[in-house]
């Protein structure tokens, strides 16, 4: 396992970032330790929502974790507004950075993760295999 510190820049989309940093490391699995930094809107889907709810306005990140696959990412995050409410749920693309997010990424180059459809959940969930060879 491979970590690196990551530091996102204002105007950067959180998601499509680190999406961006996957690709460019020629990774297929890596994931989201942690993360905190602002933002000044964020798109979260709350538990059991269809869509994302946008929030704008000074934000802080106080957690972010997830998985980073080649399929599209998956990641949590809570944030906290000026007044000191809690909001969190899965990171959706329009999450802009303020003024800074400092990331830590895990990759994982022994293994590959997917996403797939799983009748069960009637969702794409975590595939996981181990690469060949390594």
């Amino acid at each position: 396992m491979d970590a690196t510190p990551l530091r996102l820049i204002p105007g950067d989309d959180l998601r499509g970032a680190l999406d961006a940093a996957l690709a460019s490391k020629g990774c297929a699995a890596a994931f989201v330790v942690a993360g905190i930094g602002s933002l000044s809107a964020a798109r979260l889907r709350l538990a059991g929502a269809e869509r994302p709810e946008t929030l704008t306005g000074d934000l802080e990140i106080l957690t972010l974790s997830g998985t980073l696959t080649p399929d599209g990412s998956h990641l949590h995050m809570s944030v906290a507004d000026a007044q000191g409410r809690v909001f969190g749920g899965h990171a959706a693309p329009g999450c802009v950075v303020r003024t800074t997010a400092e990331v830590l990424v895990a990759w994982l180059p022994e293994w590959r993760l997917a996403r797939a459809f799983d009748p069960a959940t009637g969702y794409a969930e975590l595939a996981i295999r181990k690469v060949e060879g390594r």
